[in-house]
């Protein structure tokens, strides 16, 4: 039985987007831990129930903090000698880097680092703050079996800077979706809804989306819309005050947070995502499954989830006119909704479901067939 030790940060992450990973390292005979910062009890009796244990540790998901990373790293030493696990993988920036390098002090076999994306500290200029973020990244993954990309992007990023060397890069369709859940559904009646599922940042887009909204309702003022996501702590999070004067001005809907945010997706005819990056947006892949079109940015990991004008369209980053013009086009071509919704769901059978992206995953952690 390998011992495989699953480190991320939050940990409603571990059951809502590695939930399945989980569940088939278990049935492939497999030992797991799951580690993330401290958990409520009822996500502890999730990844119990998935089959996991977990453990938890000190790790704070935004900032640069020297004496809580010290923390953090320190922690992951220790629970890693004293659980002495076969497999570390790890995911987002700070597991990564802290979870990279403290199973390099404790001797890990074998250490596989998950890149879901490059991050805010990488955008907009933040010269200091990506040059420290490539040296960490360089240091933990000095000595990794495999780093796994969620798009070509990030990829030859890592790979042109000297991050890592060519024979440790793999690259995977995301991090999947379970198809009998996300189910193909009808396109609502009523008047046009747009939706937008995304933490309160910035880099999401929002502002774009927003003022692209504002445009649109003084042609089309029965045009709705919807703004889902929970506020975020990071430098780049939009306050709440913000988002009540959107609401105020009309501008949109804000639904808040939702555990399950299928009926929503369900409820919308055009989904949306204006981000400036990602490593593979799972709300895309989601409102893919449920067979709506898309409309978001051509930028690292959103591109991969359009074929333009087959699904949807992308637009450039941070361009409110562009988006606007995009959003003016679906209203006024309804008759495409349909067929672009199949082929958004075609294309996530045919690249985005869970089981084929874990068996992959197992393939390159040299776990198939092993127990």
């Amino acid at each position: 039985m390998i011992h495989v030790v699953i480190v991320g940060a939050l940990p409603e992450s571990l059951v809502n987007f590695r939930g399945e990973l989980i569940r088939t390292l278990i049935a492939s005979g497999h030992r797991v831990t799951a580690m993330a910062a401290a958990a409520s009890l009822e996500h502890v009796k999730a990844i119990e129930i998935l089959g996991a244990n977990f453990m938890s540790y000190p790790v704070s998901r935004n900032g640069m903090n020297p004496l809580r990373d010290i923390q953090t790293i320190i922690a992951l030493c220790r629970l890693f000698y004293r659980i002495k696990p076969d497999i570390v993988l790890a995911y987002t920036i700070k597991p990564v880097v802290w979870g990279g390098l403290a199973a390099f002090v404790t001797q890990v076999p074998s250490f596989y680092a998950l890149i879901e994306g490059l991050g805010y500290m990488f955008q907009g200029g933040r010269w200091l703050a990506a040059t420290v973020a490539k040296a960490l990244y360089r240091l933990s993954l000095l000595r990794s079996r495999k780093v796994i990309f969620l798009n070509p992007d990030n990829k030859f990023y890592f790979l042109s800077r000297n991050i890592i060397k060519e024979h440790k890069a793999a690259l995977i369709d995301g991090i999947g979706l379970d198809l009998d859940w996300y189910k193909s559904t009808k396109l609502p009646e009523g008047a046009p809804v747009f939706l937008c599922i995304a933490r309160l940042l910035g880099e999401k887009g929002l502002r774009e989306y927003v003022a692209a909204a504002y445009q649109v309702k003084v042609r089309y003022p029965e045009a709705v819309f919807n703004l889902l996501g929970p506020l975020d702590p990071s430098p780049d999070g939009i306050p709440i005050k913000v988002v009540d004067a959107w609401i105020g001005e009309g501008k949109i809907q804000y639904l808040g947070e939702a555990r399950d945010v299928r009926p929503l997706i369900e409820n919308c005819h055009v989904y949306v995502l204006p981000s400036y990056h990602e490593g593979m947006p799972r709300t895309v892949l989601e409102a893919m499954a449920i067979g709506r079109p898309i409309l978001t940015t051509d930028v690292p990991g959103c591109r991969e989830t359009v074929v333009q004008g087959e699904n949807g369209y992308l637009v450039p980053k941070k361009n409110v006119g562009a988006l606007y013009e995009r959003m003016i086009w679906f209203i006024e071509n309804r008759d495409q909704w349909e067929r672009m919704g199949q082929v958004s769901r075609r294309m996530a059978e045919n690249r985005f479901d869970v089981h084929k992206i874990n068996a992959e995953l197992l393939r390159l952690m040299d776990l198939s067939g092993k127990h």
